[in-house]
Parts: structure tokens; sequence; C-alpha cells
């Protein structure tokens, strides 16, 4: 790139990314004279043909795409050795970057971008385009709430050339449909099951399986529900909960058969008459995709025999009782012995306090318990850290049988405590509450007698020495005395100073006195002057002013 410049025509400005395989730029296009993204494939990887077919792939399957929440692609090329894609450019974050400033989203926040999300999607399987990498590190979301879905890096068109196996499984593993995890090809249900856990990641504020090895978190995609997000929070209507399910079954045959049906699910999750509907439960493995219809099952034939008479056999009853009778004694021998013992196996609960969901579950396993996953209670503590258990039932040490459930508390953060605020001015705990960037402070004036203007009456949402979690978003709204409104008395100017800070005074208003500089003027021009007198006022004579804790209307004056 000489001067800059791609192409003669794009000018780049600043290096703001960096893909798996590509440099990302913010650029101008100095024909239309617009800012774009430029996606660069990076030097060594320009002569390795197969990261040259994935770049080309992206930039063809995307320029085939248009919809309001995908990217737009505007040019693609090669410039000296380079290839390149222009973009728009969106300005913003990506949701996975939402996710982590701000938690859990709330339920409507989240259905609403999910509906985004499956739209893009729909319009991408209608042009036979897997996306395959759908994750919140790939939506970009713009100012004004849309959602841009990016990044068709590993998307295939249904019909291109397959590449390496290890190319099936490129994209991130916290996402990965069991079946890509197995080897198998991509399909439009394993982008359903991506968007099935994004769904519960916007809900929860994290993705639902995690271990310190790629390996680990796809097989637990492989063997592990994905936990209920109504356990996790219980106002969650069984709807959203049921869309979850659906999406991320192990099975593609109990899966949305198609993003169509789970955008139209989404459409109605939140109405009223949903909110309580019977949990999606699976409860028998499917041998394949096909659903299996009564009809194909085939009924055995009754078959009519004839009865014949036999002649009873006493011999036989003879060497049946002879052998209960071996068998009696062989059995009494063994027990006695203890070679035979029936009891059931004992298991010490092994201490897992303070251990991750992931790894107590590996200790269980390796006592011969098992994790109750379905069941597990996420609350706030004193001290322990998100994500540690801090109970278990039954209790460290105890004795129970091999195979036991075993239920866990687990901290979803350390609590913290919100004070009193009610009769202290607003403005002095606007400052101190600034550097919580995580409380997200609303306010509501009341007209109300014999408090001070701009005192809290009330505090709500967050009531006093209540419990929050400070790494969460938190609402808290302030009820306050309403400030006095006035307007500024037209006849203020050419008055006496001391009579206007008067006069503003009895109205209501601070005061403040500011001399007009007269050092360039000359003696004539100072010996024409009205001294002592308003020449103006900040806020203007004629215009309406609110008295705040820290405003003032200056008066200017020589």
């Amino acid at each position: 790139m000489s001067n800059n410049m791609i192409s003669d025509r794009y000018k780049v400005v600043k290096h703001i990314g960096q893909g798996g395989m590509a440099d990302v730029f913010v650029g101008i296009d100095t024909i239309l004279n617009r800012e774009v993204a430029i996606k660069l494939l990076r030097g060594e990887l320009s002569n390795d043909p197969v990261s040259v077919l994935r770049f080309k792939r992206e930039a063809h399957a995307s320029t085939s795409l248009s919809h309001p929440n995908i990217v737009d692609i505007y040019d693609i090329g090669e410039y000296k050795g380079h290839h390149f894609i222009v973009m728009e450019y969106i300005k913003g974050n990506t949701l996975k970057q939402l996710i982590s400033k701000r938690g859990a989203l709330c339920k409507e926040e989240a259905v609403d971008i999910m509906k985004q999300l499956v739209s893009a999607t729909i319009e991408a399987h209608k042009r036979g385009i897997i996306h395959r990498d759908i994750k919140p590190q790939n939506v970009l979301i713009k100012n004004d709430g849309t959602i841009k879905m990016v990044d068709f890096g590993i998307a295939l068109a249904q019909d291109a050339l397959q590449l390496t196996q290890s190319d099936s499984i490129m994209g991130s593993v916290h996402y990965l449909a069991p079946e890509l995890a197995k080897g198998e090809q991509a399909s439009k249900q394993s982008d359903i099951y991506a968007l099935g856990i994004v769904f519960f990641e916007l809900l929860t504020g994290d993705v639902p399986f995690k271990a310190d090895q790629a390996i680990q978190v796809a097989l637990m995609h492989m063997r592990n529900d994905v936990p209920d997000v109504k356990t996790i929070d219980p106002s969650l209507p069984q709807s959203i909960e049921n869309i979850i399910i659906r999406a991320t079954a192990k099975n593609k045959g109990f899966r949305y058969q198609n993003a169509e049906d789970m955008l139209n699910d989404l459409k109605t999750c939140l109405s009223i008459d949903r909110v309580n509907e019977k949990k999606n439960v699976f409860s028998f493995p499917l041998e394949n995709e096909n659903t299996i219809n009564e009809n194909d099952v085939k009924k055995p034939s009754i078959r009519k025999a004839k009865k014949k008479k036999k002649s009873f056999d006493f011999t036989w009853l003879i060497v049946s009782l002879v052998t209960i009778f071996l068998f009696a004694g062989i059995y009494f021998l063994l027990t006695l012995s203890g070679i035979i013992n029936f009891k059931k196996e004992v298991i010490v609960v092994p201490d897992i306090l303070g251990l991750d969901v992931t790894s107590a579950k590996v200790a269980l396993e390796n006592a011969s318990l098992e994790l109750d996953s379905n069941n597990i209670v996420y609350e706030l503590t004193e001290s322990t850290p998100k994500g540690k258990i801090v109970s278990v039932e039954p209790s460290i040490s105890s004795e129970v049988d091999k195979g036991t459930l075993v239920k866990i508390k687990v901290s979803s953060g350390i609590a913290s405590y919100i004070g009193d605020y009610t009769g202290r001015r607003l403005s002095e705990v606007k400052k101190e509450l600034a550097p919580y960037t995580n409380f997200n402070i609303l306010l509501q004036e009341e007209e109300v007698e014999n408090v001070a203007p701009g005192t809290i009456i009330r505090q709500e949402l967050l009531t006093p020495n209540s419990v929050y979690n400070p790494e969460v978003l938190t609402d808290i709204r302030f009820v306050y005395a309403k400030y006095k409104t006035i307007t500024i008395p037209w006849e203020i100017n050419g008055m006496n100073i001391e009579d206007a800070t008067k006069l503003l005074q009895d109205l209501g208003a601070d005061v403040l006195l500011s001399p007009l500089d007269t050092s360039t003027m000359s003696d004539e021009e100072k010996a024409n002057l009205k001294t002592g007198v308003v020449i103006q006022t900040t806020p203007a004579a004629g215009t309406s002013y609110t008295q705040k804790d820290d405003s003032m209307v200056v008066i200017y004056y020589y």
C-alpha cells in the first residue's frame, strides 16, 4: 500500500482490529467520500491457497446478502498481492463487549436482539449460506440499537468445496453444535444451535459451558444439557426457556427445523398467554433426524396355533427342584463367606466448596457421584467470587449411595449494600456515585412543601440498605424536591447591581457578579461607561431559569 491507498481509491486511516486471517482498518472511500471498513488478508497468508480460498469465500458469500441486519459489502479485490474486502463501517461495540460490560440483559432487549439475529440468519440460509461462526463477537451494535452480523469468514455455501476436517470446526467452541464437534458437516441447524447459545448468554451474562481447554468445552456440548435459564433467573417466562431448550437440543431431530420457526417463536414468547406454558422435555433420543410416523411402525401379526395336548412329565419337575436347591446352597455359602455382598456402595461426598461448576462436576464424577446440572441455584454472597460453589447438598463428607445426585449453590457475585441517600442533596449524591459505572441513575422530580429544592425525598428500585450485584447494571431512582424555575426579569438590564442582585435573590436565584474587562479601552471610552449597573445577564433577560445546586445567574457590569 503506497501512500496508505488501496487501488487508488481507499485511503487507510487506522488499524482497528485483527481476526484469524485478516487485519481490519478504518478507511475513506475517496470517490464516495464515506467511511468504510477494509479487511485485508495478512501478507503471510496471501501465498496460502487454502487461506486465499477462505477469504474469497467470505467475500462472495457476503456480497450475495442484502439485509438490514447483515453488514453491507461494497467492494472486493486484490491489490499488489493482497486480497481485500471493503465493507460498511459500523461505529459501536460488539455484542460480546455489551454483555461483558452489562452482564445479563433484560428479557425484552435480549428477545429484540435475537429477532434481528435470526432474521439475518434466515436471509443467509435462503441464499444457501451457512454462517458457522455465529457468536456475540461477530455481532456489531449500532448506536440506534440495530445489530449487524459480520464475519462470514468460514461461512459455507452448501454447494461449495469442503476444505479440511479442521475447517469444519473453526467456529468458536463455546457456540459449537454437538454434531460439529463430532466432525459432521455444518448445517442450518448448527447455526440454530449457536443462536440458542447466544440467547442463553444474553439472558445470563455468560456462556453455558466453560473449561480450561477447548476440547473439554466441545465434550460438554456433546454430553451435557444446557443449564436451565429459569434456574439462573426465575423471573424469565417458560416460553423463553423453551426456545433455548429447543434450539440447543443435542439431537437435530428435536431442534428447530429452520430459522423461520425460531423467529415465529421469538415473536410471541413475551405474550402473557405463554408465560406458564409446559416446559419442553425431550425424553428419548431419535435414531435419525426423520420424524417417525405411527404408520411407519410395523405391527407384528398374530399367528394362531392349535394347542397340542401333552402328558405331564415328572422327570422335569424333579430335575428342576434339584437345580433350585443346588443354586440355593451355593448362594448361601458365597453370601456367608462375603464373596457376594448386595449392600450398596457407600461414597463420601468430596469437598467441592469454592470450585467452579466444571471442576466440581469432574470431582463428583471421579467419586462416582453426579452433579444435578439442571437444578443449580445462583445467589449473591458476602465474600465468595462469582462462579464458585458456596453450598452442597448432601453435605461435604456425608456418606451417600453411589450415583447420588448432588445439588449445589453457586455465587453469582459478591453482594454490595446500597446506602440510604434520602434527605441528601441530589448533586452531592450524583458526584458520589459517579465512579460506580454500573449504576443507572433515574431521576424524578416532585413538588413538595418545606423541603429544600434538589433534596432527595425518596429512593426507589434499589431501596436503602438492599443488596445488589456491583458487576451488573442496576437501576436506582431518586425522587427529589422540584427545583424552582423563574423568568429573568426584562427590566434587570440597566439596574443598579445591588438592586438587581436583591431582585434575583428574592425570586430564589443564586447570583454571581462578574465585572467586565476595561483594560483595552481608551480613557475616553472608559469615561463614557455606565458603571455599577447591569450590562447583561446569563441567562439573558426574559428567559426561563431553573435554580439548581450548581447553577447561578451571572450579572455582568463595568
